[in-house]
């Protein structure tokens, strides 16, 4: 990992071995988004990021209280959903924090016993186990609370071949753009307010059996003006990561506090989404209308080489394209990453994506923290929130 990060005293492979094996889970099934009008963000993340129609449940499939657009592009779900009326508890969560993710849903092989597992240790049931059937099979679900109002349901599909989800039917459209290569989700990062980080890494240690193996303090995470903590946890395949933050006392208000006040309370901050060409994927989102956060320095592009030490030997990329694009690249013991932050998807200053590459690094752009939370603050800066 790079020196400036506080890790715990042995390898990965080993961390990922301790991980308790209780709950296992196979990957991100889902995201479910509230939003407060689903035709048009489903338009919207169709056109600007390029995922494709997947499947419909509204009015006219007999659903009377919400209607929900599922996306997809190669292994990523996303849910959109917004209620019909205003008396569904979706309209007062939207009211309250705006557009934003609402279920975190994890596929498993067993979601009864996955829920009987964590319950037992502690989750606050959300849903008991309930089974939906059509013609293509059934499914089981589940759910538990994990931090602010943010839900984990465990999804259990192995007896089901239909698109999505009983209840649910294809959704065909003729205006499907092109995919900008999107993969997989790479991490999802939760904000809790002060204090909170150690309640809900213990959580996941012991409710979820999962295993913290990076950890970040506001000595690693600062600038001039603000800091934060943040610890990263992991299941026992590595195939899911939560980074959690919280804020850290420092000049003027950090974008970790700035989340909590718009967003009312803890929540998902942002989607770090895999792509296998970075240069390919960023240039695309561009050009489509999506905002990136503002580049670093040209300090930091020259320093790149420095920084990268015997990656630079192995790595393909242009660094003059890189800087054209306000790509960020760092590198650990593994290899090297390339990652981008675009702005606030929505006009309050809560969620946003992350662009990954990995090319072979485990860590989360350490050497990028300073550049980047400085793009933040300026940001911050023109919202009069820092």
């Amino acid at each position: 990992m790079s020196k400036d990060l506080k890790s715990v005293n042995y390898g990965l492979e080993k961390i990922f071995e301790d991980a308790q094996d209780f709950l296992p889970l196979l990957g991100t099934d889902y995201v479910e988004f509230y939003v407060g009008n689903a035709k048009q963000a489903a338009h919207f993340y169709k056109t600007a990021f390029g995922f494709q129609s997947y499947a419909y449940k509204g009015l006219e499939t007999g659903s009377r209280d919400a209607v929900s657009y599922v996306l997809k592009q190669d292994k990523i779900r996303i849910v959109l959903t917004t209620p019909l009326n205003s008396k569904s508890e979706i309209n007062d969560h939207i009211v309250k924090h705006g557009d934003g993710v609402k279920v975190v849903a994890l596929w498993v092989d067993d979601a009864r016993s996955a829920y009987e597992e964590t319950t037992k240790r502690g989750a606050k049931s959300y849903c008991e186990p309930f089974v939906e059937s059509d013609e293509h099979g059934e499914t089981v679900r589940a759910g538990i609370y994990t931090y602010g109002e943010t839900i984990h349901m465990f999804v259990e599909r192995k007896n089901y071949k239909g698109a999505f989800l009983p209840g649910f039917r294809k959704w065909e459209s003729d205006y499907n753009p092109e995919p900008t290569g999107l993969k997989y989700i790479d991490h999802m990062v939760g904000n809790v307010g002060w204090g909170q980080m150690n309640t809900w890494v213990k959580w996941y240690e012991d409710v979820m059996g999962f295993v913290n193996f990076l950890s970040f303090d506001d000595k690693q995470i600062h600038t001039e003006y603000s800091a934060l903590m943040s610890k990263v946890m992991s299941n026992g395949n590595g195939r899911i990561k939560f980074p959690i933050n919280e804020p850290a006392k420092a000049a003027k208000k950090s974008q970790i506090e700035e989340y909590l006040d718009f967003y009312e309370g803890a929540g998902v901050q942002h989607l770090a989404m895999a792509t296998d060409d970075i240069i390919k994927t960023v240039a695309q989102l561009k050009a489509r209308g999506i905002e990136f956060l503002p580049p670093p320095p040209q300090t930091y592009y020259d320093d790149i080489p420095q920084r990268l030490g015997e990656h630079m030997k192995v790595m393909k990329e242009d660094i003059e394209r890189l800087q054209e694009l306000s790509i960020l690249v760092d590198a650990d013991e593994d290899g090297y990453l390339l990652q981008i932050f675009t702005k606030p998807l929505e006009d309050r200053p809560t969620l946003f994506f992350e662009i990954i590459q990995r090319m072979g690094a485990k860590g989360f752009g350490a050497g990028n923290f300073k550049a980047l939370f400085e793009s933040i603050e300026r940001e911050q800066e023109q919202r009069g929130t820092l």
